[in-house]
């Protein structure tokens, strides 16, 4: 079939990211000699520095790593909430929703310490290694996307007005990053430098990378971090208010290593992280699949598909998180999601329906089937306006802009949504890992001024209500969108790749593993390019993980290459149905091994003219 751009193959290494900045600098550290492990770290910096609008520093990052001949492990680093981020905290200060920015949203950063730890377990390089990339570009510059400074102009009256040190940064002499002039940060060139001078005497390489640990949670890093916590913020409250992030919050937390949650489909196993994040939702919707499916790319088949994804994700609404106990063995048993496939029928459901899973009864938040008011649907990469074809139920609560998943919003009085990026590498050796880094964005919280980042708002997906999965929790990490996925054939691993997007990311990657899974094999290899540039779509059926964190009941998003008779049959089985931009859902990367051959293969997706595969 046609494609944007070929699959590409080679022996060596294969990198997929979101910029291509990243994509080349990881594979720059393949070509020195480091592994996949060594490229990622560098890669995911040189994110921090290319997409600031899309992750950073103190954001996080959910990291799945198969080392060659060895176990999938998932290496979390996602940060917990701070000791004082309790419930009664935020109602006393008479919120009902935790903020979409400012520092009440502000977990335990955790990007930081698990790139760290993934390099000092399993890479090779040094941390000024790795480090170099992201110190030049922030240093010397780079010529950024123009989503950059998009976004910048969005929130530029609250930076001028609020957030001053973000308009330091962002806003040097008044201008906006913009494409074809360098862009600079030189703030946090100099805290990579300031932090690799104070560990160059550490010792050996593991030292080292153990002593810049140490300095983020208890040094310079840390202090700045928590004096920016207790700044007072305007937030999208339209209140002034400081954080709950402490020195102690940061001291006593870092990164760790769990197992993954699995499941077998067709000879596949499918791996991800746990269910604090959304990441058992990919499995849930492979479960929910009858074993003959009708046609690939048919009305039937995305009814199916679309079906099945609201199910999962009441589900998730109803059971996921790190405040309670998740039953995810009975979410995935066989007699469970024969209950539940029972529930798809010819016409779609406008109905949020978690199950029961070992008879215990769901419980959702009272805010859980509040409906948006923004429109049934959405361009992701931002590249124009969706052709809304219908509207869904009556608005009841206000939405502050546009809901596009694939490009950061934000309005003057700070009201955001953000995004991410993915990062994807296999080596010569055959070490895979997949990483989907985010928060940390230049839109969530003002720029630390002596550190040159913001702090993250991760927080904002927990609901300020006792006793759910999800409740604010001190010491519990809030459930994450972020979900990066491994595929193992027949025990071996094979297959890394994830997407930004939010809720949508395991909807995307649904429809991509299927593609890969059900529609064979071209030039001798997996069809990783053919899979990302099929069309795709999402559905909203469900409560947003963002901040206003409303649902659009029915609505599904297609890209307008999308098949006529498929939009009309979809159409004709009830779904509220937006017609789209052609490229506009999704932002797939990958990369596989042939495990028979050797052969390393690698894809990217063309939409937002941004994320690249290289190799060789």
């Amino acid at each position: 079939m046609f494609t944007t751009r070929p699959t590409l193959q080679g022996t060596f290494g294969m990198v997929s990211s979101t910029h291509w900045l990243a994509s080349q600098s990881a594979m720059a550290v393949l070509e020195d000699g480091g592994n996949a492990y060594d490229a990622a770290v560098a890669g995911a910096f040189v994110l921090h520095v290319v997409e600031p609008h899309l992750n950073g520093p103190a954001g996080e990052v959910p990291i799945l790593l198969a080392p060659a001949g060895g176990e999938v492990r998932v290496l979390c680093g996602q940060g917990v909430a701070p000791a004082g981020a309790t419930v009664a905290h935020y109602r006393g200060l008479g919120l009902e929703l935790v903020p979409g920015t400012g520092p009440l949203a502000a977990a335990v950063p955790g990007a930081f310490d698990a790139w760290l730890l993934l390099l000092r377990d399993h890479g090779t390089k040094t941390l000024s290694d790795v480090l170099k990339y992201a110190i030049g570009y922030a240093e010397h510059g780079h010529a950024p996307v123009e989503n950059v400074g998009a976004t910048v102009e969005t929130v530029r009256e609250l930076f001028e007005t609020e957030w001053t040190s973000s308009a330091d940064v962002y806003l040097p002499g008044g201008k906006a990053p913009r494409p074809g002039e360098l862009f600079r940060n030189p703030a946090l060139a100099a805290t990579w430098k300031r932090l690799l001078s104070e560990v160059a005497g550490a010792g050996d390489r593991e030292a080292q990378i153990e002593s810049a640990r140490e300095v983020w949670r208890t040094g310079f890093v840390a202090e700045a971090l928590v004096r920016q916590a207790r700044r007072p913020t305007l937030d999208t409250s339209g209140e002034r208010h400081t954080g709950t992030l402490t020195a102690a919050d940061l001291a006593g937390w870092s990164a760790s290593y769990e197992a993954p949650a699995t499941y077998d489909w067709n000879g596949w196993t499918l791996c991800k992280a746990g269910a604090w994040s959304q990441g058992p939702a990919l499995l849930q919707q492979l479960a929910l699949l009858p074993p003959e499916l009708p046609r690939y790319g048919s009305a039937e088949y995305v009814h199916l598909l679309v079906e099945g994804c609201k199910l999962a994700m009441a589900d998730r609404e109803a059971w996921y998180g790190d405040a309670a106990d998740v039953p995810l063995d009975d979410l995935l048993s066989a007699d469970y999601n024969a209950r539940r496939r029972a529930l798809v029928g010819d016409k779609a459901s406008y109905e949020l329906r978690p199950g029961a899973p070992g008879g215990r009864p769901p419980r959702l938040s009272a805010h859980a089937h509040v409906v948006a008011d923004d429109g049934p649907g959405f361009n992701p990469m931002g590249a124009g306006e969706p052709t809304v074809a219908q509207r869904p139920a009556p608005s009841r609560v206000p939405s502050p802009a546009p809901s596009r998943p694939g490009e950061a919003e934000v309005r003057a009085d700070g009201v955001t949504r953000g995004d991410t990026c993915h990062l994807d590498v296999v080596d010569r050796w055959g070490n895979m890992v997949a990483a989907t880094p985010s928060g940390g964005w230049l839109q969530s919280n003002p720029v630390v001024p002596e550190l040159g980042f913001p702090l993250g708002t991760r927080l904002q997906m927990t609901w300020l209500e006792e006793g759910l999965a999800n409740s604010l929790t001190p010491g519990r990490r809030p459930r994450t969108t972020l979900t990066p996925s491994l595929a193992l054939r027949d025990g071996v691993p094979v297959m890394a790749f994830g997407t930004p997007g939010g809720d949508q990311q395991d909807q995307w990657q649904l429809h991509f593993f299927l593609a890969v899974a059900l529609r064979g094999r071209a030039r001798g290899g997996l069809d990783l390019q053919g899979a990302i540039d099929a069309p795709n779509w999402h559905n909203d059926g469900f409560p947003s993980s963002f901040y206003p964190r409303g649902m659009r009941p029915g609505s599904v998003t297609v890209e307008s290459r999308m098949p006529a008779e498929v939009v009309e049959g979809l159409r004709r089985r009830g779904h509220d149905v937006t017609v789209a931009d052609p490229w506009s859902e999704g932002r797939l990367c990958a990369v596989a091994r042939d495990p028979e051959s050797g052969i390393l293969s690698a894809a990217a997706n063309p939409r937002g003219m941004q994320g690249y595969a290289v190799g060789r």
